[in-house]
């Protein structure tokens, strides 16, 4: 009956090394309890500074992101901080002590140059290189720390030792506007006298070749290494022109082409003394986002000899990361090409386009745990030549940005249950650093679309919190940057000639995402830093008509990859381009409305809710007839717009509800949205009294359907429906990749419907119990581990008797609606039992004319 404090938080930071903020807001989760309404009446805060305790209490049943009590920190200061919770009840928790310690606040807490070997040239991948640094203490340090970052990517050792456990350090930002630093607690590699630190730089995403045909030197043309090492608060080992150079093993490394090595390269003699550059002109922040590290290994499970010859390594899932080797190997040359499919029995490196995916190892030197430094494959197969092919040679290394895992689901149909497993993986492999679009092929940008209709999958599967914010920073500074326009993608990589085109539905990820956030999390600060941008989109971003609508004249991304569009041409779909970028413009001018009545900005809430009545009226004037019927007779239209709100009665609402009734059942529930109506296409159904019918467009395996790749043995989520034919060809479009998290966003109806849980509030202080069997399930389960705690919710059907079980946390509460059943409860674990009445199963597809028995000149 005990209530607990599990965890206790800074900001969103997985722990409290190294802070970024003076004043960080303080968060505690609870523990299950079988304890019934709970709630917090109080907590104390204490915090010890130095050996001084301060006690701060507080009435309140706030334990989400509370204000920092105390004096700001400094730069570097440690302190500890402990929370006790009561009840009313008198019955109290008390958390785990936060170890917090400060970052660097100033910039002039910095006394390191930036630094770097000799120029290299610019129009060619740039080899990594090594600086190194000598020093000489005097005695064994009791604290000491490493700051560092890069302008590419690094990796450090001191005494031969590597430091820190994260990979693609400092990863992706916007160069020109951000650049992340990282803490390191060295402590325990540092001796008395001499001690070495050995820096390793490569071009990463900084100075690489990016986009299609791609362009390299982006943000500059030389690598630099930012570092200084202080031991008891005193700098030991600044970088400066001091430092040597040094060669590398690794001959070239790019993100795209991958990477070449020589073993036999040991050579540590200097080729020279390092160059100073001019110190980053961008911001240094200690950022929130959790770093990239090996999350995973996946052992191989088959060796291929393919028609042609060659050895070929399946590991079984397409992942995102590299391969390990886990023995000295013999030969003189060592080549293993990536690829995410076979086809013909042999490697299907066609999607990868311009990118060879390639590492090349010189033989001769010691291999047994090597792995690549500066570069990522998405892959699930590897052809190994140059050397004989034995499956317990080689590892597969996962890499991601490591978030938490906080959501699940499970249920009795094992198709769902694979393409949720697809979800997840294919979410760890485009959560490198920012949220990329593939991890394989000559692309792997930012785009801005995909994340905007993932983002609330993502952010109930995983503790997005840190990592969006960071990224949603640079898409700012980007917007700002670009009068407005939020680029296609960000970081931005120019992907056509010009400034960024505006697009709909893809810009609208600067308003639509920050409240996804805000709806998962409850934390304002997010809809305050990125408020600007929203406006800066919304006044400048793009061209209106005098009625305030898009001007028609712009290119438009549309619901791309709808089903019917030609291979060639993802936008030529059957929505008009411009219904779908206004309808989203009457959304998220809604939406800013709300975030700035959120934020206390009155006048502009007021303005805001003006302006979408009149472009509501507008939208209703030029795409609704009087009796409810869309200009665009599609699913995407009519979901929009009943998702959207956007009728101006029932009766057209209704009209719209059983149209896109008739619309499903004629396309045989096989889906026919792309990027626009696939995300809200099932939850648009169950919203307007067709459950039965979303349910059979999940449980489809005809091609387009989301289990059909899934009977294609995918194990991640295609970009397109039919990414792999029937046939066992790939698609023919030179867009073709096997890992985009887009179409996944069809996990929220999963969470939301099928498991039936669902913030209330944002945060998750009061949550939704209301699940929705359907189809041919007879059981799933949910939970998601909230701010407050773990919510989850099971049910199981036998015949009309339907059985829920479900936990709330501590602190918090739950509607549950079932039938019959409408009621709050708070925390504790609960269960119900009530009859469930089914729709109509399986729904009955509509057909058309056929010509058996009839001439021809009768078909139409």
């Amino acid at each position: 009956m005990a209530v607990s404090i599990t965890s206790l938080q800074a900001e969103h930071r997985e722990s409290g090394f190294g802070i970024g903020v003076p004043s960080p807001r303080l968060s505690w989760r609870y523990g299950t309890t079988t304890l019934q309404g709970w709630q917090q009446s109080s907590y104390e805060i204490v915090i010890d500074r130095g050996g001084k305790q301060e006690r701060y209490k507080v009435d309140s049943d706030a334990s989400n992101l509370v204000p920092w009590p105390s004096a700001p920190l400094a730069s570097r200061e440690k302190v500890t901080v402990k929370v006790t919770s009561s009840g009313a009840d008198g019955k109290s928790a008390t958390s785990p002590e936060l170890h917090l310690e400060a970052g660097l606040f100033d910039k002039s807490d910095w006394k390191a140059n930036l630094i770097s070997g000799p120029r290299q040239d610019p129009d060619q991948p740039k080899p990594p290189f090594r600086l190194r640094k000598t020093f000489t203490l005097s005695s064994v340090p009791s604290s000491s720390r490493l700051y560092a970052t890069a302008h590419g990517l690094y990796t450090v050792e001191v005494n031969g030792k590597p430091v820190g456990d994260n990979v693609l350090a400092p990863g992706w930002q916007s160069y020109n506007h951000h650049l992340n630093y990282q803490l390191y607690d060295i402590s325990d590699l540092l001796v008395k006298g001499e001690n070495v630190i050995t820096a390793h730089l490569g071009e990463g995403w900084f100075a690489t070749r990016l986009g299609k045909p791609g362009v390299r030197n982006l943000w500059g043309d030389r690598l630099g290494f930012l570092g200084q090492i202080e031991v008891d608060g005193q700098n030991v080992a600044v970088t400066d022109d001091s430092w040597d150079v040094l060669k590398s093993a690794v001959v070239n490394s790019e993100i795209y082409n991958g990477e070449t090595v020589d073993t036999t390269i040991t050579d540590d003699n200097p080729t020279g003394k390092a160059q100073t550059l001019p110190f980053p002109s961008s911001k240094l922040i200690a950022s929130d986002a959790p770093p990239v590290r090996r999350i995973k290994e996946v052992k191989p499970v088959e060796l291929i000899t393919t028609p042609s010859g060659k050895k070929v390594i399946d590991f079984g899932q397409n992942l995102v990361g590299w391969i390990r080797i886990e023995k000295d190997l013999k030969g003189s040359e060592l080549v293993m090409r990536h690829a995410e499919v076979l086809e013909d029995g042999e490697l299907g490196t066609r999607p990868l386009r311009e990118a060879k995916a390639t590492t090349t190892l010189k033989l001769g030197g010691p291999t047994k745990g090597w792995e690549p430094k500066f570069t990522f494959y998405g892959f699930r197969y590897a052809e190994i030549s140059g050397v004989d092919v034995h499956l317990a040679d080689y590892t597969a290394i996962v890499i991601a940005s490591d978030m938490k895992r906080t959501g699940h689901f499970e249920s009795s149909h094992s198709h769902i249950n694979q393409l949720h497993k697809n979800v997840v993986w294919g979410m760890l492999g485009n959560f490198v650093s920012v949220p990329t679009d593939c991890p394989q092929r000559d692309e792997r940008l930012g785009w801005t679309g995909d994340i905007q209709v993932f983002a609330p999958t993502a952010n109930y599967l995983f503790d997005t919190s840190g990592f969006l914010a960071g990224w949603l920073r640079d898409l700012a500074a980007e917007t700002f940057a670009h009068g407005g326009t939020v680029p296609e993608v960000v970081p931005y990589v120019p992907m056509h000639q010009g400034k960024p085109r505006p697009n709909s539905i893809w810009g609208d990820v600067a308003i639509i995402t920050p409240w996804d956030l805000y709806t998962m999390f409850a934390d304002a600060n997010i809809l305050e830093a990125q408020y600007d941008s929203m406006r800066a989109w919304l006044t400048t971003g793009f061209k209106r008509q005098a009625n305030g609508l898009w001007e028609p004249t712009d290119k438009q991304f549309g619901d791309w990859l709808d089903p019917k569009a030609p291979p060639q041409y993802p936008a030529h779909g059957a929505t008009d381009l411009f219904f779908s970028a206004n309808a989203y413009l009457v959304y998220v001018t809604r939406l800013v409305a709300s975030i700035a009545e959120v934020l206390g900005k009155k006048a502009d809430a007021e303005k805001y809710k003006q302006e979408y009545e009149h472009l509501k009226a507008e939208f209703n004037h030029e795409y609704v007839s009087p009796s409810g019927r869309t200009v665009s007779d599609t699913q995407t239209a009519l979901a929009l717009a009943l998702h959207f709100d956007l009728f101006a009665s029932e009766s057209q609402r209704k009209t719209a509800s059983d149209r896109l009734d008739w619309l499903v059942r004629w396309e045989s529930f096989k889906v026919s949205t792309g990027f626009a109506g696939t995300p809200i296409i099932l939850d648009t159904l169950a919203e307007n009294g067709k459950l039965e019918l979303a349910y059979r467009m999940l449980q489809e395996k005809d091609c387009p359907s989301w289990l059909y790749p899934v009977t294609m043995g995918a194990t991640t989520i295609w970009e397109r429906w039919d990414s792999m034919l029937p046939n066992g060809k790939i698609n023919p479009g030179q867009m073709t990749s096997f890992n985009h998290y887009a179409l996944g966003s069809v996990a929220h109806f999963l969470h939301t419907v099928v498991g039936g849980l669902s913030p209330l509030v944002p945060g998750w202080k009061k949550a939704l119990i209301k699940p929705q069997p359907g189809g041919t399930l007879t059981s799933a389960k949910t939970s998601f581990d909230s701010p407050y705690g773990l919510f989850a919710v099971e049910w199981t059907l036998n015949g009309e008797d339907l059985g829920v079980k479900a936990v709330v946390p501590p602190n918090a509460s739950a509607d549950v609606r079932l039938p019959g059943v409408e009621e709050t409860v708070g925390s504790g674990e609960y269960s119900w039992k009530v009859k469930w009445q089914r729709g109509e199963w399986p729904p009955q597809a509509l057909k058309g004319p056929t010509r058996v028995g009839m001439p021809d000149e009768f078909i139409p």
